[in-house]
């Protein structure tokens, strides 16, 4: 099992949800975010429920991307144990949602979106990575979205840009592992779909496909246990769906969103 787990954007969402399940499961969890008291508040939540395991919180904005490489080391220093050295699993899940249409003066709120879920993202990676090339094993968990299955229209254009670079980021990595033996290392792309959390609260057109956050994290976490190397999650409707997405006229899928 990957024992120590390091969740990015853990604070709130599907960063919070899939560190209640993994604790659940017995795993030792780093858990970064800039809000310090609610993932004071969540490691005492899951302490007094699951004694066993050990929880550390480290401050972090993930656009500071020197605290980025200086947190993930003393986060695997920190869950580092005489039978198992520092982190075995990172789940880049931190991310941004604003943004507006492209030429509505909305640059800034793009950009910081940009900045947040691509470079932001990267840093995370090469950190990880890092990390796992020097123990040869470890396991890249990147969370993209279903919207990075085509161009999405209006606010959501830049956001869905972001992810589908960070899925092909993701892919990259995966593919420099291929042939290299002696590594124990696995990278896992997952596409969420509609999944309750705070980024997406008060999004009307999305209800009818959306799940709760605790059944959408439970997928999440099933798909990262088994090493998938990609998956729609929820599988149903959203791996059928995202066919669809990729390969119909533009303006199906504008409407489809």
């Amino acid at each position: 099992m990957r024992k120590n787990v390091l969740i990015t954007g853990a604070s709130s969402g599907l960063g919070a949800g899939m560190a209640r399940i993994l604790a659940a499961k017995g795993h030792s969890l780093a858990l970064t975010a800039r809000r310090v008291d609610r993932l004071e508040a969540l490691r005492d939540e899951l302490l007094a429920a699951h004694p066993d395991i050990r929880i550390v919180v480290h401050a972090l904005d993930v656009n500071d991307h020197a605290q980025v490489f200086a947190v993930f080391e003393q986060a695997a220093a920190d869950l580092a144990t005489s039978d198992g050295d520092g982190l075995d699993r990172v789940i880049v899940n931190a991310g941004l949602g604003k943004g507006g249409r492209i030429g509505t003066g909305k640059f800034e709120a793009n950009r910081q979106t940009a900045e947040t879920n691509f470079i932001a993202a990267l840093a995370q990676c090469e950190a990880a990575m890092e990390h796992f090339y020097a123990r040869k094993t470890g396991h890249l968990v990147v969370i993209s979205s279903m919207s990075a299955m085509r161009g999405m229209p209006s606010s959501m254009a830049t956001y869905a840009a972001t992810k589908a670079g960070v899925a092909h980021l993701a892919e990259g990595i995966r593919s420099d592992l291929i042939g290299r033996k002696g590594l124990d290392i696995k990278v896992t792309t997952l596409f969420p779909g509609y999944i309750a959390s705070e980024m997406n609260e008060g999004i009307e057109q999305e209800a009818r496909l959306m799940v709760d956050t605790e059944t959408g994290c439970r997928a999440l976490v099933k798909a990262i246990e088994r090493e998938v190397v990609d998956a729609a999650i929820p599988t149903w409707p959203w791996a059928p769906l995202g066919q669809v997405m990729k390969h119909a006229p533009l303006g199906v899928v504008r409407r489809m969103v």
